[in-house]
């Protein structure tokens, strides 16, 4: 591990277990490394959905979803990996390509990710196409949306102190 400077942001892992949903701040090192972040989530057991919400430096946010067969990623702005280490290695894990023009925004990933939650993936893209919202703003959307926002918005208060 090197000596760069932490990332600006929050991560939170989202657990819904026995129709409850769990809201945890993820260490700060998952918004490094996409390595880091999916670790953490992988560490967390449950028999339900385990995923996690990644907003960085006020720019864009990820979203991770660990399963068998790999992860699920959703990378809010794909110009974003021409300057977070993150997004970069989301591109990568994904097999895109960077952009070569950060003026341009949009999303690169899967879309359904949270379909199987409630949230279409035609509702997920109007939440990222509000792109006067911060990323944070953009997650509480979410939550709402899917129904676990009271307990992010706990985290939420809590890590942004």
């Amino acid at each position: 591990m090197s000596d760069q400077e932490p990332v600006p942001g929050f991560g939170v892992a989202v657990v819904r277990e026995d129709g409850k949903w769990r809201c945890d701040p993820m260490d700060s090192s998952a918004l490094g490394e996409l390595d880091a972040a999916v670790g953490e989530l992988r560490k967390i057991r449950s028999t339900g959905a385990v995923f996690g919400l990644l907003a960085v430096d006020d720019e864009f946010f990820l979203l991770l979803r660990p399963g068998p067969s790999g992860v699920s990623l959703l990378l809010s702005d794909a110009a974003a990996a021409l300057d977070y280490d993150i997004a970069a290695d989301a591109l990568e894990e994904l097999r895109v390509d960077p952009p070569e023009d950060e003026d341009e925004v949009w999303p690169e990933g899967s879309l359904d990710i949270l379909a199987d939650l409630g949230l279409p993936a035609p509702e997920l893209q109007v939440i990222i196409d509000e792109i006067d919202l911060y990323p944070d703003e953009q997650l509480s959307m979410i939550a709402q949306r899917i129904g676990f926002d009271a307990e992010f918005s706990k985290v939420l208060d809590a890590v942004l102190k």
